[in-house]
C-alpha cells in the first residue's frame, strides 16, 4: 500500500500512542490501539467550516453537515442512522468555524459497518443529492436556528458578539448557523460545488480509536476509502490575521423577553496552538472557571450581584480566539454595578497575577478537562483529528496538558494585563422588556406565525 506511518509514546502521553498513515489519494488515516472496552470511534473531520464560505451563501457548511445524513450511493433515506443505532452504535456531525465533523462509536465487531457507511457518503453522496433532500434540510436547519437562536431568551448573544468581535468581511464575522436569506438563497448546485470541493479524501483525516486490530482497520480504509479521487481546486481560506487587540471598546444595549440583565463581552485572546493561548486559557479559569473562580466569588458569593458569572475561552486557530464573559444579574441590579467589579477583577489579575493556589487548581483543572477528552475513545479519536486538521500534527493532542503545566504564572498575568482590558472587548447588555411590553411582543409574533402560515 503507498502509505507511510509513525507511532509515538510521547513524554506527558499516559502511556498513549497512535500511528499516521496517508492514503495514495491523500486521506490521513491516525489509529489508537485501546483494548479496555470493546468499542472502536471512527472520526472524520473536514477541512471546512464557516470560515470557508463567501458573502451570500453563509450557512453552507453547517446545511450540507445535515445533507451528508440523507443518503448516498449506497444507503438510502435515514439509512445511516438506522444503520450505525441497529448495530448498537451512537453518531452524530457537527460544523465549527474551522471544520466539519462525523463521528460513530461502534462495538469493536461493527467497525467495518462505521467505515463503509462514511466512505460511501465520501464517494458517492452526489448520487442522492436532490432538490428534494436540500428542501428537506434547508427546512431542518432554518427550524434549527429558530430553536436555538431566534427563540430563546440570550440566542443571538454568540452570533452578534462575533459579529462586533470580527469586522464586516472578515472569514469569522458570520457564525456557522447561517442567515434565513443565506439559507434560502442556496441552490442544489452551490450544494454540489460545494461537495465537489471540501469533501475529498485529500481535505480530510480519519481517526480510529479503540479495540482494534490496526492491520486490519487499515486494509478496511484502503479498501472503502482508496479508490476516492482526490480533488485539488479547494482555495485556502481568506486571511484572518486581526491586530492584538480590538483598539477600543464596542458596545450594544438589546432590549428583548430575557429572565433576567446580563452582561456579556468578547475579548480578542491569541490563536490557538500558542504558549499565549494555553496562558490565555488560565487565565480565563482563574478568573470565571467554576465555583472556585475569582468572579464566581466575587459576584455570586460575596457581592451577591450575579446568580452565574463564568468566563470561557474559544480557542480559534485561523484568527484571534475570543475570551467569553458571561454574567446573569441578581434581582434588580444594574449592570454598571456588575462591570465594574468584573474590571476589578480583571485589573487585579493583571497588576498581580494569580496566586500559587490559584494556577496549581487553574492547571488541575485544565488537566483534568484533558484527561477527561482523552479518557474516551470518541474525545480521543476527536482530538487527534482536531491536532491534524489544525496543527498538522494529531500526535500534538497526546502531550497538550504538558504545555499548559508548564505555563507560569507570570506568563498568566502578562497575558491578562495585554488582553483583558475594557480597550479590548466587544459588549452586550441585556436588559428585560418591561411586562406590558413583552405582552405586546408577544401578541405580535403570533400574529406574524398566523400570518405566515395563511401564506403557505
Amino acid at each position: 500500500m503507498p502509505m507511510g506511518h509513525t507511532a509515538t509514546a510521547q513524554a506527558g502521553s499516559g502511556g498513549l500512542t497512535a500511528t499516521e498513515h496517508r492514503l495514495a489519494n491523500g486521506l490521513r488515516l491516525v489509529l489508537s490501539e485501546d483494548h479496555l472496552t470493546p468499542v472502536a470511534a471512527v472520526c472524520l473531520w473536514y477541512d471546512v467550516g464557516s470560515r470557508h464560505e463567501v458573502k451570500g451563501r453563509t450557512g453552507l457548511a453547517h446545511l450540507f453537515e445535515h445533507l451528508m445524513f440523507q443518503g448516498s450511493a449506497q444507503v438510502h433515506g435515514n439509512g445511516h442512522f438506522e444503520f450505525v443505532q441497529g448495530a448498537g452504535g451512537s453518531l452524530n456531525g457537527t460544523t465549527s468555524f474551522e471544520r466539519t465533523n462525523y463521528f460513530e462509536t461502534m462495538p469493536a465487531h461493527q467497525l467495518e459497518l462505521a467505515l463503509w457507511l462514511e466512505a460511501d457518503r465520501m464517494g458517492s453522496l452526489l448520487a442522492a443529492l436532490d432538490e428534494e433532500s436540500m428542501e428537506n434540510q434547508r427546512d431542518v436547519v432554518k427550524n434549527e436556528r429558530r430553536q436555538r437562536y431566534d427563540n430563546v431568551p440570550y440566542g443571538t448573544a454568540f452570533e452578534r458578539l462575533t459579529a462586533l468581535s470580527y469586522p464586516e468581511g472578515h472569514p469569522y464575522h458570520h457564525t456557522p448557523i447561517g442567515s434565513m436569506a443565506d439559507l434560502d438563497a442556496a441552490t442544489l448546485e452551490d450544494a454540489r460545488a460545494f461537495f465537489r470541493t471540501n469533501y475529498a479524501p485529500n481535505n480530510a483525516v480519519l481517526s480510529v480509536v479503540g479495540d482494534i486490530d490496526p492491520e486490519q482497520t487499515l486494509a478496511w480504509v484502503e479498501k472503502y476509502f482508496g479508490s476516492i479521487p482526490s480533488h485539488d481546486g479547494k482555495q485556502p481560506p481568506r486571511d484572518g490575521t486581526l491586530p492584538d487587540t480590538l483598539g477600543g471598546q464596542l458596545r450594544e444595549e438589546i432590549h428583548e423577553e430575557v429572565p433576567a440583565r446580563a452582561l456579556m463581552a468578547a475579548y480578542r485572546l491569541p490563536h490557538d496552538g500558542t504558549r499565549e493561548c494555553d496562558a490565555a486559557d488560565l487565565a480565563l479559569t482563574v478568573l470565571g472557571g467554576g465555583e472556585s473562580s475569582r468572579l464566581h466569588n466575587r459576584l455570586v458569593r460575596r457581592d451577591r450581584t450575579a446568580v452565574a458569572a463564568g468566563f470561557g475561552l474559544l480557542r480559534l486557530a485561523g484568527a484571534p480566539s475570543l475570551g467569553w464573559l458571561d454574567v446573569k444579574a441578581s434581582g434588580g441590579v444594574e449592570i454598571p454595578q456588575i462591570e465594574s467589579a468584573v474590571d476589578d477583577e480583571l485589573s487585579r489579575l493583571a497588576a498581580e497575577g494569580p496566586t500559587p493556589e490559584e494556577m496549581e487548581r487553574a492547571q488541575a483543572q485544565l488537566e483534568r478537562e484533558w484527561l477527561d477528552r482523552l479518557g474516551t475513545v470518541a474525545g480521543r479519536a476527536d482530538e487527534l483529528c482536531r491536532y491534524a486538521v489544525l496543527f498538522g500534527d494529531p500526535q500534538l493532542a497526546l502531550t497538550a496538558v504538558t504545555r499548559v503545566l508548564d505555563i507560569t504564572a507570570e506568563e498568566v498575568r502578562a497575558v491578562a494585563a495585554a488582553r483583558l482590558r475594557p480597550d479590548n472587548r466587544a459588549v452586550l447588555v441585556y436588559e428585560p422588556l418591561a411586562p406590558e411590553e413583552a405582552s405586546a411582543d408577544e401578541t405580535a409574533a403570533e400574529e406574524t406565525d398566523e400570518h405566515e402560515g395563511a401564506d403557505k
